[in-house]
């Protein structure tokens, strides 16, 4: 009976894929050649706790039922990561009375296992993003803010290696840019560096010297402008050996990921699920057992 449950789990979830044309189809030929890595994702929850009461969002969201759709999936599936792409905090009183902490006691519960950080998330100061980081039980990744001489200062890394199961991934962390966004006060001296440049640096040294199977940005750059803004669509061209984006900043909805080719002509995914945390991304990667091939598979999950 258990064998046929989770046949029956395994055929609902390759029928959702298949529905959506994004489904790697050489996986049902050869299921046992292939190793399966879950990511879920969210971005600019902006403290929403509640599902909307109203309006087109009415129904949606909240914390307790994005962490049943959490609880639900990790039943499913054997390596699942859970990811946020920052602007944790702001958009709802539970920030203004709080300051992030019931933001941060929430993902905890939910066993988040890495996030970025937003503009937003520096509204309340820097001691109360202190506060938070040093609450955490998931680390806060950003490889181009220099925090020396500040009070986070030593409460971020640059990036995380995970394993689940036999698959090895590289997840770290790129900013918006600071100034015009955040009063000056509110992010004191810390320094906004290149993310271009640093992306490519931490990606090299997570393929070439940490040997991951997989590299994943959390990007709170944005999805795209239409200046030259660096975005996560200019990142992906101009990058070497990031495989996922997961985006935010411009609360952008993709029903699934863009595919974007790098600079080496290798294809990057992009993903974002919007705001408010209405939805929750999600990206399945297969891999052969040699790790030679994989493919990549995603859809947004309403949280509802």
């Amino acid at each position: 009976m258990p064998n046929r449950r989770n046949f029956l789990k395994s055929l609902a979830i390759g029928s959702t894929l298949v529905a959506s044309g994004t489904f790697p189809y050489e996986v049902l030929a050869a299921p046992r050649d292939y190793f399966k890595l879950t990511v879920l994702h969210t971005n600019d929850v902006h403290s929403r706790m509640e599902p909307f009461e109203r309006g087109k969002h009415q129904g949606l969201g909240g914390a307790a039922r994005r962490a049943a759709l959490v609880k639900q999936i990790r039943q499913q599936e054997a390596n699942v990561l859970l990811l946020d792409a920052g602007d944790i905090f702001q958009g709802t009183p539970y920030f203004n009375f709080f300051e992030g902490e019931l933001e941060f006691k929430l993902m905890n519960t939910m066993k988040y296992d890495a996030a970025t950080i937003g503009n937003h998330d520096f509204d309340a100061g820097m001691e109360a993003l202190r506060t938070q980081a040093k609450a955490a039980s998931f680390p806060l990744l950003n490889c181009n803010y220099d925090f020396s001489g500040t009070l986070m200062d030593g409460y971020t890394k640059e990036y995380q290696v995970f394993q689940k199961g036999p698959i090895k991934i590289g997840i770290f962390g790129v900013g918006v840019e600071l100034d015009g966004l955040v009063p000056p006060a509110l992010y004191g001296k810390t320094t906004y560096n290149d993310p271009i440049s640093n992306a490519n640096r931490i990606a090299t040294q997570l393929k070439e010297k940490e040997k991951c199977h997989l590299v994943i940005c959390l990007s709170h750059l944005g999805n795209k402008y239409e200046s030259d803004k660096v975005s996560d669509q200019v990142l992906a061209k101009q990058s070497s050996h990031i495989d996922l984006i997961i985006g935010g900043h411009t609360h952008t909805f993709l029903d699934e990921p863009q595919k974007v080719n790098n600079k080496d002509g290798n294809e990057v995914l992009i993903n974002q699920v919007g705001w408010a945390g209405i939805m929750l991304g999600r990206v399945d990667f297969f891999f052969r057992k040699d790790f030679r091939r994989r493919k990549g598979a995603g859809k947004a999950l309403k949280v509802k």
